[in-house]
């Protein structure tokens, strides 16, 4: 099959297109053809070799571990999916090898779920990781509820605009950080904008003059320790991006596959409660345009790259 994968970390100069082996699919996995893949920050610092204290890469490495697709082929001991269906996954493993940025994926059936019936394949594929970070951040870390005010940074990126999404569905209100051209789409999301840069803190002291009961850490680093500062008496504090929160009184936290959670956010598309916003979309030989494009940090929703069938 045809694939896009790195032998060596590196820039994005190491992608190359060509012909790699085939998926062999596990029992308890199923064989998806790839019709879209989104690019998430992640998936660049891993081929720049970030997460080679936690990953072991077994090279040639595919990226990518976001998906949509039609399962072709089901595991011997899988029941719940059939060939022809529609399906979503969070496809990460334990290591760095059989990605989605190719014609087929062998996916686990623990990172699997029914693509929703009212997003594209293109918006589908931009759902499981940016939902599952934001999904599990709220809910299960941050334990947003009606009436709560959140801070979320980067409220324009992939992460954020899910953020705003769901924190409005859980009835809170919200305050997201954008530069000033993506202020009319984080407003379209529900939350109430500020400018990044200099003044910031000032900016949303002046929407939260008794702190923000939440806030949803992105960027790390000095936007963190302002975000801290920020806090409502008991406020809690929480960041996919800096393990150094925790000397804050926060919680670092990685996403996790989870089918449950991944089920949960594709029934409150269908119900219209969360959408994916997609940028741009790349054909998949042109991953590496994908991927320098995520690294300049500036994109609004999602980028995808899509496996042309000729359907």
């Amino acid at each position: 099959m045809k694939a896009i994968s790195y032998s060596r970390y590196g820039g994005p100069d190491v992608l190359e297109y060509g012909d790699v082996r085939d998926p062999k699919v596990g029992p308890d996995s199923v064989l998806v053809k790839v019709r879209a893949a989104s690019v998430n920050p992640v998936d660049w610092k891993c081929r720049e070799g970030h997460l080679d204290g936690i990953l072991d890469p077994v090279f040639p490495v595919i990226p990518g571990w976001d998906v949509s697709g039609v399962v072709v082929q089901p595991g011997v001991s899988v029941t719940e999916f059939a060939v022809g269906d529609e399906v979503i996954a969070y496809a990460r493993e334990d290591f760095l090898s059989r990605g989605t940025f190719a014609e087929y994926v062998a996916v686990p059936l623990r990172t699997l779920a029914r693509k929703p019936l009212n997003l594209s394949f293109e918006q589908a594929a931009g759902l499981p990781l940016v939902g599952l970070t934001a999904y599990q951040m709220l809910t299960k870390v941050l334990d947003v509820t009606a009436g709560d005010t959140v801070l979320v940074h980067a409220a324009a990126g992939g992460v954020g605009s899910m953020a705003v999404q769901l924190a409005r569905h859980l009835g809170a209100r919200v305050i997201g950080t954008a530069s000033e051209p993506h202020h009319d789409f984080v407003r379209s999301l529900g939350g109430d904008p500020v400018s990044h840069g200099e003044g910031l803190a000032e900016r949303v002291r002046a929407l939260a003059p008794e702190g923000v009961d939440a806030a949803f850490d992105t960027i790390g680093g000095d936007t963190m320790r302002m975000s801290a500062d920020l806090l409502a008496p008991e406020g809690r504090l929480a960041s996919i991006a800096d393990p150094d929160v925790v000397g804050f009184g926060g919680r670092y936290y990685f996403v996790r596959p989870d089918p449950y959670d991944l089920q949960s956010l594709c029934d409150l598309a269908e119900q219209g409660v969360v959408s994916v916003h997609v940028s741009e979309t790349f054909p998949l030989e042109r991953a590496a345009d994908a991927h320098r494009l995520s690294a300049e940090g500036r994109t609004q929703g999602k980028i995808v790259v899509t496996v042309d069938w000729g359907d």
